[in-house]
């Protein structure tokens, strides 16, 4: 039976390899796949890396370097949940290294431009509380940071 599962195509330009290298050093969880290489009368330099499979956490992806006409945009991102603010602080530093951007209210951009949300489960527990006042403190504490901190949002939750 065919594999019913989506795989993500990221678009880069000549850099894929190197993603895909950078975030299989960041996720436990990573396996790198087949690598495709252009031949003549293609679109790339014959030899060259075309595509890259790989997988982090679980999630098929393929990297494309199809060139520079297409860049990321924060219209879509990867969400990391994570456990503890251990975690939260090891892939806002791994991704942001190199070039890459803090965002607000727990976004980034890597060095590939890629967006990624890095949230600590605790965050959406505490949005999610069937209390709005206690809900919408932790919401607007959540506005003015960039690297989400636990500590902070659970003592804006309690008020």
């Amino acid at each position: 039976m065919t594999d019913k599962s989506f795989t993500t195509c990221l678009w880069f330009d000549g850099n894929g390899e190197e993603a895909v290298n950078f975030y299989a050093s960041i996720f436990a969880d990573s396996k790198i796949g087949d690598i495709g290489r252009y031949v003549e009368d293609e679109h790339g330099t014959p030899g060259s890396v075309m595509t890259v499979e790989f997988e982090l956490n679980g999630q098929k992806f393929i990297a494309l370097n199809g060139g520079p006409e297409f860049r990321f945009t924060e219209a879509i991102s990867f969400q990391i949940p994570c456990a503890d603010q251990e975690e939260v602080d090891y892939y806002w530093e791994k991704l942001t290294a190199g070039g890459g951007e803090e965002g607000p209210c727990g976004w980034l951009k890597d060095k590939f431009g890629l967006s990624w949300q890095v949230v600590p489960t605790r965050f959406t527990e505490l949005i999610s509380d069937a209390d709005p006042v206690k809900a919408a403190r932790t919401m607007k504490a959540m506005y003015t940071m960039r690297k989400l901190d636990i500590a902070a949002l659970e003592k804006a939750y309690a008020g």
